[in-house]
């Protein structure tokens, strides 16, 4: 069990690392945020900060010494220089490498049992097209690394699209996965810690626009709660399988034949943002609460139902009449002038 007072590290500081900061204070903590950029708008409510390069492993190794357990915000970092770290690491560089290739996120999901859509892994224009005749259209080509938010997606709405998708992604080794049709998106957001025991947040169900997250939304449709007991298991058994400790989201397709895993998130979740005024422990407490081998929170929902919206871009110049809302609890994170596609912050509305 790590003490009140200790020090929390968290690698990455953009607004999940923020959260997690403003969590890990209410707990005693202190954080310490490992970020390239010169003013990352997480080093702003934490304790400390050190810039260095997220491949830079010697900066790394003496980060470690400053801290007593280290967390990691987002999936896109190299993961050889942060095994610098040692066991200190929590989870562990096992999620974060399964989680940013998508041929291995893919292979992994199916070993446990876990179902995907149809897939394919390809490294050429000769591998799509083959994987396009082999999956039938539409397919949707993805990136093996660094997609996030619709980036690094093309789709194959017909075989002479391919060349075009192909290009669109810039020709990097990716996967072509069939589009399936499906009646909702949703997530499981999870923890697991150290010694197995886990507990699992209401669904949300979401909806994106252009790629990105606009709205989750609890409780969830009947479409999506009839598939809650099975997608709690894949999601259980993908944590185990992982040696998992803190919190894990698994995004799933809400289909006939049941629920089908669109990918996994070693982390705490855009998703799961609306758990800090619904739930009786928020998903960052709780990641906490995991990683420093804290007992695990109640998820207990506050209210009977929860949605939480994105601002992203010039969304969030509405700031002033969004806080003179009644009800809403806004968050915003610091990030500057909006650009197109970024997210600035979220609004949360709870209902009787």
């Amino acid at each position: 069990m790590i003490e009140p007072g200790a020090t929390v590290g968290i690698v990455g500081g953009g607004q999940l690392g923020r959260m997690l900061s403003v969590a890990a204070a209410q707990l005693g903590y202190r954080c310490h945020i490992y970020d390239p950029h010169e003013r990352p708008c997480a080093a702003d409510v934490a304790a400390e900060f050190t810039r260095g390069a997220f491949d830079d492993a010697e900066a790394l190794r003496r980060f470690g010494h400053r801290v007593d357990v280290v967390t990691y915000e987002f999936e896109n970092l190299p993961a050889a220089p942060l095994v610098e770290l040692g066991g200190k690491l929590r989870p562990g560089t096992r999620s974060l490498e399964v989680a940013q290739d998508r041929a291995e996120e893919k292979s992994f999901i199916e070993r446990t049992g876990a179902r995907v859509a149809p897939w394919r892994q390809v490294n050429s224009l000769h591998d799509v097209e083959a994987a396009v005749a082999e999956l039938g259209c539409p397919v949707v080509l993805k990136t093996r690394r660094y997609g996030y938010d619709g980036k690094g997606q093309a789709w194959v709405r017909e075989p002479a699209g391919a060349t075009a998708a192909w290009a669109a992604i810039g020709e990097q080794p990716a996967v072509a996965e069939t589009g399936v049709p499906f009646q909702a998106e949703f997530s499981v957001v999870m923890a697991r810690g150290e010694h197995g025991d886990t507990a699992f947040f209401d669904l949300p169900e979401n909806r994106h626009e252009g790629g990105i997250l606009r709205r989750s939304s609890v409780p969830a449709s009947s479409a999506v709660l009839q598939h809650g007991p099975a997608a709690r298991a894949m999601a259980a058994g993908i944590a185990e399988a992982l040696g998992h400790i803190g919190v894990l989201t698994v995004e799933f397709f809400a289909c006939p034949e049941g629920p089908l895993v669109n990918e996994i998130a070693p982390r705490v979740h855009n998703s799961g943002h609306w758990t800090i005024e619904g739930a009786a422990t928020s998903q960052f407490e709780q990641h906490i609460r995991a990683i420093c081998n804290l007992p695990l929170g109640s998820t207990a929902l506050r209210s009977g139902a929860v949605s939480m919206d994105n601002l992203i871009g010039d969304d969030v110049l509405r700031w002033p009449e969004l806080i003179a809302e009644a009800g809403a609890s806004v968050h915003l994170y610091g990030k500057g002038a909006p650009r197109p596609g970024r997210k600035m912050g979220h609004v949360t509305r709870l209902r009787a």
